[in-house]
């Protein structure tokens, strides 16, 4: 199934994304991680490329074991950061073989050693250059990023949503944003591109964080802002693992809810290919959603 389907039906959904191993002998256990996240039957899942393509190769083997052991519908990632057109298109053609209709289409983090490259002879500079291809080689249902807290090479917000309209131009059917852990800054940020024209459906991201350790690497990677109330339990109880997990589920949990209650009803979790997580977030969410499992 397309995703632009399940995001129209109007109804409340979770989706859940995971992670591809990054060598072969981590196979199995990504597998069994993904394959316990997919029997909690989300309405969706999608798996995630890798910087540079660095674990490009086992996105679509996860991707195509799920869909076919649980007819979970997939989202494959696909970055375009230095890669060449000739890999790019070849990509495409496997995910045509694989059954694959979803594409996450993304540029991909630049690593040190990409920053320091000469990117005017890049075949794709920007996101928005892989959403037109995708658009032109095939029937493809693609979603594309968005920072409700501006994307950090941005000036600014202006700037970044006429970049964002600029992929929703290009072909996007749906956005997904980066982790947000103050939904008012959503709401904020949904407002501003509605009113800038932008109307397809937008998913915000929500990243249980269930481990203190987690929350420097997660402002790094995103640059998001940490709430009052959120910093206070990171204080309270990151120096008990047991009780740190409990702590972010509910975070998690109650900022689902929240969503839901104010007419969002397409929520993507980034499960970091933790079942247990994914498992207490469902399992709070099991009546609003009507699922059993």
């Amino acid at each position: 199934m397309r995703i632009i389907e399940i995001l129209k039906q109007n109804q409340m959904s979770l989706s859940y994304e995971v992670f591809p191993p990054k060598k072969e002998t981590s196979y199995e256990s990504v597998r069994v991680a993904t394959e316990e996240i997919a029997a909690l039957k989300p309405s969706f899942m999608s798996v995630t490329y890798g910087a540079g393509g660095g674990t490009s190769e086992y996105t679509l083997a996860v991707a195509k074991n799920i869909k076919e052991k649980y007819g979970v519908p997939m989202l494959a990632h696909l970055t375009c950061v230095s890669s060449s057109r000739e890999k790019v298109h070849k990509k495409i053609q496997e995910m045509k073989e694989c059954g694959i209709t979803n594409v996450m289409a993304l540029r991909g983090d630049l690593t040190p050693e990409l920053e320091q490259t000469d990117r005017s002879q890049w075949d794709y500079r920007y996101a928005v250059d892989l959403i037109a291809e995708l658009k032109a080689l095939g029937d493809f249902c693609i979603g594309a990023a968005c920072y409700p807290e501006i994307h950090p090479e941005s000036a600014n917000q202006r700037d970044d949503i006429r970049y964002l309209k600029e992929k929703v131009d290009a072909g996007a059917d749906f956005l997904t944003t980066q982790m947000v852990f103050d939904n008012n800054l959503f709401y904020n940020f949904l407002y501003k591109i509605r009113e800038a024209g932008i109307t397809v459906p937008v998913l915000p991201g929500i990243m249980p964080i269930t481990n203190a350790n987690q929350v420097e690497r997660a402002i790094k990677l995103s640059g998001a802002f940490m709430p009052q109330r959120f910093k206070a339990m990171v204080d309270k109880f990151g120096s008990d693992p047991d009780a740190m997990k409990q702590a972010g589920i509910a975070y998690a949990t109650d900022q689902i809810i929240d969503l839901y209650a104010n007419g969002i009803t397409n929520v993507h979790v980034y499960s970091m290919n933790k079942p247990d997580i994914a498992r207490g977030i469902s399992g709070n969410l099991s009546k609003i959603l009507g699922n059993t499992f």
